[in-house]
């Protein structure tokens, strides 16, 4: 059953077998194109602030994010998570979500693993509804930096407050660290790599990093350069960490707006040769 669209509202919806928490805004589907966004490693629809709601305004298109299942106030998970948790995820999981919401055509926007999940979903899932992606500080490989950073947040979990802060946006708190943290430092995880999936896009990527990001170096970014067919568009951000959306949100709402604002043209172009 489609999901009703009420803009800024508490909603659920019922994706891989889970009740999923999650918030829309602007237009619905088949008014304007849709974008979805999908949170990072310890995200949820709550920790994206008020991004959501203000790249509705600028875009003029529908937002719709959600929490997935271990996060939020979302249903738990089971651990521990498959290693190649982000590829169920996109595969398993992001088809019925946009099902879910009657996605009709627009942008997947993803952050971290939701931006792993992103382009896992444009290069291997036949969707011609999906127009481009917004991959924000994506991974497609590790990197002994990013590992370090993963190693360290466990320290703060169980020692410090960052279990705490956490407690705030995730009901199942544990499930929520623990299923992203015990993956990635996992020892057989090291040799996690995805980076074939951009051999086989062929839509529009804007691709964003934080010159500081403590979670991937610009090699990640690098990667898609290289391989990509499609055309792609780069943005790094000065002063910028792992999430753009909060160090940079003005930066970063402006280069997402002018993506989906040219993206919105080709489509009207198409329209009209056709």
């Amino acid at each position: 059953m489609t999901m009703r669209w009420e803009t800024g509202r508490d909603l659920q919806i019922e994706a891989g077998g889970k009740t999923l928490e999650a918030r829309c805004f602007g237009p619905a589907p088949g008014v304007r194109p849709t974008i979805v966004m999908l949170h990072e490693g310890l995200g949820s629809v709550s920790l994206w602030r008020d991004f959501p709601e203000r790249l509705a305004e600028r875009t003029g298109c529908g937002v719709f994010v959600y929490s997935r299942a271990g996060y939020g106030k979302s249903d738990s998970a089971e651990l521990p998570r498959p290693l190649d948790y982000m590829t169920c995820e996109a595969v398993d999981v992001l088809p019925g979500v946009l099902d879910a919401i009657g996605f009709q055509e627009g942008v997947l926007l993803g952050h971290s693993d939701g931006a792993s999940i992103a382009a896992i979903y444009g290069g291997s899932v036949q969707d011609h509804r999906v127009r481009g992606l917004i991959l924000i500080a994506p991974h497609f490989f590790t990197e002994p930096e990013g590992l370090d950073a993963i190693a360290a947040a466990k320290v703060t979990y169980e020692t410090g407050d960052l279990r705490e802060k956490l407690a705030r946006h995730h009901t199942h708190v544990d499930v929520a660290f623990k299923g992203w943290n015990d993956a990635w430092l996992d020892p057989r995880f090291n040799a996690w790599n995805i980076a074939e999936v951009i051999d086989y896009l062929r839509i529009p990527v804007l691709a964003i990093q934080g010159r500081d990001d403590q979670y991937g170096t610009l090699a990640q970014i690098e990667e898609i350069e290289n391989r990509i067919y499609s055309p792609v568009d780069v943005e790094i951000l000065a002063e910028c960490r792992h999430a753009p959306f909060v160090d940079r949100a003005d930066k970063t709402l402006d280069v997402i707006s002018e993506f989906v604002a040219r993206l919105d043209r080709i489509e009207h172009s198409q329209v009209e040769i056709a």
